[in-house]
């Protein structure tokens, strides 16, 4: 989820916030193509039976959905976006958000819309300056996804409802096995939403604080959740850092070197697909540290500023927020983040207890954001790397990033 921060504001800035001829509802026939961009292979089948599901009752608009595979999409977008060229309707995530609205190339919603529908994190992720951007696709919460064959063999009590950190730590001490390179966890520094921005929301610890001007990185209740996860790697409960920058913790799960793995509801295709996972995982809610807490983030769908059709795309937009097309999403995609339209998503595999996902949107708490995210981002891995080595303590690598994160916040 990183991008060139500057180099991104500084390429979006050229593109101004005027699109093309707002007036426009069409072309001479009256006939419109609006171009879709998306980034997942595996939602393009879905995205393509929303488009044709919109035009069977807006004949004369034509969806293009176009796939750039994540590697590429915010290059390609960023370009697109620089020559006034963005696609009429996008994906757009919440890390990139803000720096897309404060540039212009993303348009405010042209008309109210009931936003009561969506989780509240998910509205705020995707509002600036009072203003909101697009409608919430889909969402996502974490979980601790566990390996039923190595906790049986072991005879660890599956997790359950409630249960604590000191719970998870007792049982990935017990899941340790250094005869067969079973480790109980996985605690790499590499993906925050499942990992640290986790516990350090449990811990009562912060990233950003509400006003996104003040890092929280120097806060003891965030350097508390830090140190649950290093302290994982120096109890040789989770592997070290070279052997997880080597070998993902993903693929240690699906070969049975894992017995834990803390991932989000998008693994459940993953885990269903794998030979080894299939018949032997399912999922529990995170431990609760102080609280209970897992970061929430989801896609939105919003209007190019420069669309010729501004009308329409937002027609379409509105369409995509909708509870018909999250009726179909849920059948065959991620969780749709309308409300009540989960069930199907659930059924889809009765044998996993992907409730937990859905009720962890009651204690969720939003992926932490700024106008140049990216930035800080690329901050966290510098500084945070020490920590994860061994190379400095937890405290003074925190400490030392709150510093650098405060100076990028303040040229935001």
């Amino acid at each position: 989820m990183r991008v060139g921060a500057a180099l991104l504001a500084a390429g979006l800035a050229l593109s101004g916030c005027s699109g093309g001829d707002g007036d426009d509802d069409g072309e001479a026939d009256g006939n419109v193509t609006l171009t879709y961009a998306v980034w997942d292979q595996n939602q393009k089948a879905a995205m393509q039976e929303l488009a044709a599901d919109f035009t069977r009752t807006h004949p004369t608009t034509t969806i293009d959905v176009q796939l750039t595979p994540w590697e590429g999409y915010w290059t390609k977008l960023k370009a697109a976006a620089t020559g006034g060229a963005a696609p009429d309707v996008f994906w757009m995530n919440g890390p990139n958000f803000q720096l897309y609205a404060a540039n212009g190339v993303i348009a405010p919603n042209a008309e109210q819309a009931d936003m009561s529908v969506y989780p509240k994190p998910l509205v705020d992720l995707y509002t600036y300056e009072g203003k909101n951007f697009g409608l919430p696709k889909d969402m996502d919460t974490v979980g601790v996804w566990f390996n039923k064959k190595l906790f049986d063999a072991k005879k660890v009590p599956y997790p359950k409802d409630g249960w604590t950190w000191a719970d998870f730590q007792d049982a990935a001490a017990e899941l340790t096995d250094a005869k067969t390179g079973v480790f109980g966890v996985g605690a790499p520094l590499s993906s925050f939403q499942e990992y640290q921005y986790d516990t350090i929301a449990q811990a009562g610890g912060f990233v950003i604080s509400p006003d996104g001007k003040k890092s929280g990185y120097d806060d003891p209740k965030t350097i508390a959740g830090l140190k649950f996860w290093t302290d994982l790697i120096a109890n040789k409960h989770s592997p070290d850092l070279k052997t997880m920058t080597d070998t993902v913790p993903l693929q240690l799960f699906e070969a049975g070197k894992l017995a834990m793995y803390w991932g989000g509801s998008w693994n459940v295709g993953e885990f269903t697909g794998n030979d080894y996972t299939k018949d032997k995982v399912d999922v529990a809610p995170l431990p609760k540290g102080e609280k209970q807490a897992t970061i929430i983030h989801g896609v939105a769908n919003v209007v190019g500023a420069k669309s010729e059709h501004p009308k329409q795309a937002w027609e379409f937009v509105k369409y995509l927020g909708s509870k018909p097309a999250a009726d179909i999403l849920g059948k065959k995609g991620p969780i749709p983040a309308y409300e009540g339209t989960q069930s199907d998503w659930v059924k889809a595999h009765p044998d996993l207890n992907l409730q937990t996902f859905l009720d962890a949107v009651d204690y969720a708490v939003p992926y932490p954001v700024s106008k140049n995210t990216a930035a800080w981002n690329e901050a966290e891995l510098t500084h945070l790397t020490k920590a994860w080595s061994g190379e400095q303590p937890v405290d003074r690598a925190a400490t030392d990033l709150a510093k650098t994160m405060n100076d990028l916040l303040a040229k935001e």
